[in-house]
């Protein structure tokens, strides 16, 4: 098994279990399944997304949100 594949599946696994405690994920602000994110990983040419964690107040993980970093850099850039 190739690295690369190693990570994607590893990544799947964890956000499998993110969603099977009811953590809610989102992908540039859309609802989206742990499917969803990891083939937006896997396409790498359509951006680098970071991941945010939104705690409840009693630091539980409410919301895990991935935000492409690229898009916001290339607005930052066009005058």
């Amino acid at each position: 098994m190739r690295t690369e594949e190693t990570v994607y599946r590893r990544l799947y696994a964890e956000l499998e279990n993110y969603e099977r405690k009811g953590i809610n994920m989102l992908i540039d602000g859309y609802q989206a399944s742990p499917l969803q994110i990891v083939t937006a990983y896997m396409a790498k040419e359509e951006g680098t997304y970071m991941r945010d964690y939104v705690m409840d107040q009693a630091g539980n993980i409410e919301v895990l949100a991935f935000t492409n970093i690229n898009e916001y850099r290339q607005a930052e850039m066009t005058p």
